[in-house]
């Protein structure tokens, strides 16, 4: 019998069956792993005789205040042994419209204040049938021709008893559509047999917590589905990141785990609570999604000198490839991720294709084995970014001579000014460690001369001050006059997408 996402629930309910699962802390509301085995099979129940079948796309579109119905959606679509898309509530209906078509769903299960957006967005597509949404139906909603709107409660069977149908490990489990920083986003195809780098399995239970604030609809935030579990834990959501709402939860649930991306560490080292707040009960302090300034790292790793805080590398298309760096190694490796958890391999290229050296900046391209991955009806973006092998990540980096990993931003972060490379994060790195600055971007500019510039766009932290020109000179007394930014520009927040990455297109 394959290894099917799912299973996990199954686990845990037979054996944990009235532990609870999940607590929305915004609402103080739960879900036990019965509760949650138990409503999935009634929902899985209903869409097998609505007629989704083997293989079908079904579109998971709820808001993060909907968690626990993202949940029972989320098992239910595996359950019935079709595909889950999980769709980001942050899209404009026409790029949601995009992402429907693309992936040809005929059902969709969405929330109360998304279902315009959904409604819009399917206004023209003739593909998709059946929306199931919490919102209330007494309003008159009208759906488009040939498109049924189905209530929540309606949408479920009698019959809670356990249902899998059966699948096999290379099929796809879910089509998780990226966010992406330019251009139209692409669907990743996870298979059940390459989803998770955490086996299924009966763990010891500790009924500790893992906080968590991403979008379930994100690779990060799916993670946080079944990860918790199986380490013996239950899953934290909330579901709107705030610094106080933050430090509240870890104050009154005492989690010994939470996962954060840099701009909420950024954001939480900002705040008057950082240096008071109770944070002890937290021993696992993962980081990703983003490049992270070392600064940001060495500030939160002692301020949380009982916990293990770990820079990690990841992206979607990469699946389980993971890095590890070792305790003792931390203070050794300033800026490093760590080295690939075997069987991941990483490689450093030029663009001619060539290995480089270590400690050469190059291309990171990394190799999975078994465990590659591929988009969604695309085969031709497919074979360019896999090839023999290898996934091209776009990322630059650089190993050192033990292989370690060292991120230095996206290969379209590269400036050339005047003929000089001048790399992106070195720069953002720098300014971090300014005591004004909360969060920074750099990104070129257009040069009628050097072709391109550097700018710096930069939100200094609440009840602080800091000019152009005091910026301009703590750049100028730690970088080569060349890679000082001399367009700046103040804001209030950075433009980001749902993992929490600078959108560098529209700062420029």
């Amino acid at each position: 019998m394959p290894d099917l996402l799912p299973d996990q629930l199954r686990l845990m309910a037979e054996h944990h069956h009235d532990d609870v699962a999940f607590i929305d802390v915004s609402t103080a509301s739960s879900l036990t792993f019965g509760a949650w085995h138990e409503r999935s099979n009634q929902l899985a129940r209903w869409l097998i005789a609505r007629g989704v079948a083997v293989g079908d796309c079904v579109a998971v579109h709820l808001p993060p205040e909907e968690s626990e119905q993202f949940l029972i959606a989320y098992a239910a679509v595996h359950k019935a042994g079709a595909i889950a898309v999980p769709a980001s509530t942050r899209l404009v209906a026409r790029e949601l419209s995009f992402v429907l078509d693309h992936a040809g769903a005929a059902t969709a299960l969405t929330g109360t204040s998304t279902l315009p957006t959904l409604l819009e967005a399917t206004a023209d597509l003739s593909g998709l049938h059946t929306i199931v949404t919490t919102a209330d139906l007494t309003d008159e909603v009208t759906p488009p021709d040939g498109t049924e709107l189905i209530a929540w409660d309606e949408a479920t069977d009698p019959d809670d008893s356990s249902i899998q149908v059966p699948l096999r490990s290379e099929d796809i489990a879910d089509v998780m559509y990226t966010s992406g920083t330019t251009g139209r986003p692409k669907g990743v195809v996870v298979r059940h047999g390459n989803v998770a780098l955490v086996p299924n399995g009966l763990p010891n239970w500790t009924g500790s917590g893992w906080l968590h604030s991403s979008p379930m609809f994100t690779f990060a935030g799916i993670a946080s589905i079944y990860t918790p579990m199986k380490l013996g834990m239950r899953l934290l959501y909330l579901p709107r990141f705030d610094v106080d709402g933050w430090f509240d939860s870890v104050e009154q649930h005492r989690p010994s785990a939470t996962f954060l991306v840099p701009a909420m560490a950024e954001l939480l080292i900002a705040s008057p609570r950082f240096a008071t707040a109770d944070l002890s009960s937290i021993t696992l302090c993962p980081l990703g999604s983003a490049p992270l300034a070392p600064a940001t790292f060495n500030t939160l790793r002692h301020r949380l000198p009982q916990a293990t805080v770990s820079n990690s590398w990841g992206m979607t298309e990469a699946g389980p490839a993971y890095c590890t760096m070792p305790s003792d190694e931390i203070d050794r490796r300033v800026g490093s991720v760590g080295r690939p958890v075997p069987p991941v391999e990483f490689r450093i290229i030029d663009a001619d294709g060539n290995e480089l050296p270590p400690r050469t900046i190059g291309e990171l391209l990394v190799r999975n084995p078994g465990r590659e991955r591929e988009y969604f009806r695309d085969p031709d973006a497919t074979s360019s970014t896999w090839r023999d092998g290898w996934l091209h990540t776009g990322d630059l980096a650089e190993l050192d001579e033990d292989g370690y990993l060292y991120l230095r931003g996206r290969a379209k972060d590269v400036i050339i000014r005047g003929g000089n490379n001048v790399h992106a994060s070195d720069i953002e790195s720098v300014l971090y460690e300014h005591p004004a600055v909360q969060e920074a971007a750099v990104a070129a500019v257009p040069h009628d001369v050097l072709g391109e510039d550097v700018g710096a766009w930069v939100v200094l932290k609440e009840d602080t001050t800091a000019s152009e020109d005091e910026l301009r000179s703590f750049c100028a007394e730690r970088h080569s006059d060349y890679k000082v930014p001399r367009r700046w520009t103040l804001l209030t927040e950075l433009p980001r997408n749902p993992t929490g990455k600078v959108l560098k297109r529209e700062l420029r």
